[in-house]
């Protein structure tokens, strides 16, 4: 993870911060922000003040944005963590600027404006005219970064990146003595994108692909295994799993491993007689799921494994080696975004170089 930010910052040229929203995409938010702070990353990116306060936990110097911007009355929380909205309405805008104006100790605010999602933020018209305005209520909310996010960033030909570009630029040129950041993962791939003064990477940080279609330039971050609890060889037209979604078309031997949905393994990644679905890696074979997958459960046919890997107490490894993010992603009928952001509370999660 952390060769992957500093790869990432020396392509852009320029600070790289991380965004460690989700739990950091599952890995967990202490033990990400951590390893990064070490690393020498300084600005942090959250969705929820409550992930927010978990990151000033263990980076006590750092920067912390609130993706999702401020709630009404949550402005103090925001002054006890020291963390920094990032504000993306009027509303939003005059309530923080009201709270600093009591003399509140607060760290800079961002701002974002929308130039393409429709989902968070202010029309770029507004960001503009706002900046016209430097002695209102820009002033006044103490912004210092301004930020945008790209929709398709990940698909190169796609031509609202072009123009996503050119309407941040202008952004970025109205607000000339405030750092400004666009590149989120996709965006360090994509020609002509400004790096600015910071960029904001999430996946690409844990392994994901952040050019789909070609070689994934990220190196791997995440490994799941787990145990295999049971054993059994099984004629031709036995059921297996719920609802008997799948027959053998021959003797097979199934293993049963614990791992289910209650994990965060998505029960899409279920293998029917009719669809397929998700597999595991036994002894360096891949092997495909039997029927459904279940709550604690997923039985997986280990026919074409090694004797010596199929046995009872055997690690098998979900995602790994050529299962990795984006085609455990795609047996699951998902994105690897999903799969990651999914990881459940119950994997006993071992962390190395930490």
């Amino acid at each position: 993870m952390v060769a992957n930010w500093r790869a990432l910052g020396a392509r852009a040229g320029t600070e790289a911060g991380a965004v460690v929203k989700a739990n950091a995409y599952g890995i967990g938010i202490e033990p990400a922000v951590t390893a990064l702070a070490r690393a020498g990353c300084r600005s942090f990116f959250v969705a929820h003040l409550s992930e927010g306060i978990r990151a000033r936990s263990v980076a006590p110097d750092a920067a912390v944005y609130i993706l999702n911007g401020l709630l009404p009355d949550t402005s103090g929380l925001y002054a006890e963590h020291g963390l920094s909205p990032v504000l993306g309405s009027h509303e939003e805008l005059l309530e923080w600027a009201s709270f600093r104006q009591t003399g509140a100790q607060v760290r800079p605010a961002a701002l974002h404006v929308d130039t393409a999602m429709n989902r968070l933020g202010l029309w770029p018209g507004e960001g503009l005219n706002l900046a016209r305005e430097r002695s209102g209520v820009i002033a006044a909310a103490g912004i210092g970064l301004v930020i945008s996010h790209f929709a398709s960033s990940e698909d190169e030909a796609d031509p609202a990146n072009a123009r996503q570009i050119a309407a941040f630029a202008e952004i970025a040129a109205a607000f000339p003595d405030t750092p400004a950041s666009l590149k989120n993962s996709s965006g360090h791939f994509l020609k002509d994108c400004p790096s600015y003064q910071l960029t904001r990477p999430g996946y690409a940080l844990y392994g994901g692909n952040p050019t789909p279609g070609q070689a994934n330039p990220m190196q791997p971050v995440i490994g799941l295994e787990a145990r295999i609890i049971q054993l059994r060889e099984v004629e031709a037209g036995t059921q297996a799993g719920y609802n008997g979604r799948w027959t053998a078309k021959s003797r097979r031997k199934l293993a049963t491993i614990c791992l289910g949905y209650a994990d965060g393994y998505p029960r899409n990644a279920s293998w029917t007689n009719t669809v397929t679905g998700g597999s595991a890696l036994v002894g360096g074979v891949i092997c495909p799921f039997v029927g459904s997958v279940s709550m604690d459960l997923i039985i997986v046919d280990v026919t074409e494994a090694p004797a010596d890997a199929a046995v009872r107490g055997e690690s098998v490894t979900l995602i790994g080696g050529p299962l990795d993010i984006e085609t455990v992603g795609a047996g699951a009928k998902t994105i690897g975004y999903e799969i990651l952001t999914s990881l459940g509370r119950r994997y006993a999660r071992r962390y190395v170089g930490l």
